[in-house]
This record gives structure tokens, C-alpha cells and sequence, in this order.
């Protein structure tokens, strides 16, 4: 997956998904952003410096079938990266 992202003014995250055709039929995308939802959900790691972002995740074809743990860590240690946390 692909993630973009600028801060914001408010005290949260958002998240905003692209899931073009080119991922698959109806079916497969809303799979895809079912799944990111709920990583989401779930908690994106808390910035330190209070910085919250606007998240914006391009999903790729191997999302639908990756394990979840490895979607979790993957977007974990993309947001860090991200909000600039090592």
C-alpha cells in the first residue's frame, strides 16, 4: 500500500482511500478498504508531539491477501515514518 499524508488541525488522524479499478472488480476493493478500515480502527501509533495526520492509503493487489499482522506492522511502521518516529 500507498500512503500519503499532512498534518492537521484536528485532535485526531483521518483516513481517506483510493481504491481505483485497477486493483480488481467491486468485490476486491471493497475488500481492500474494509481491511484498512479496520487497521485503522484499531489504532495508528500516537505521535509524541501531539502532530495528528490526514492519511490517505492507496491499496495494492497483495493487500487482499496478506496476513493481517503483517498489514498491521507494515501500516504501523509506515505512519512512524510518517509523523517522523523512528
Amino acid at each position: 500500500m500507498t500512503l500519503l499524508a499532512q498534518p492537521n488541525d484536528l485532535s485526531r488522524d483521518r483516513l481517506g482511500l483510493i481504491a481505483s479499478r485497477r486493483l480488481g472488480g467491486a468485490v476486491i476493493r471493497n475488500r481492500a478498504k474494509r481491511r484498512i478500515r479496520e487497521l485503522f480502527r484499531q489504532g495508528t501509533p500516537s505521535a509524541a508531539s501531539g502532530r495528528t495526520l490526514d492519511i490517505v492509503v492507496i491499496p495494492r493487489r497483495e493487500l487482499v491477501d496478506a496476513p493481517f499482522a503483517v498489514l498491521r506492522s507494515e501500516l504501523d511502521s509506515a505512519i512512524k515514518r510518517l509523523r517522523g518516529l523512528r
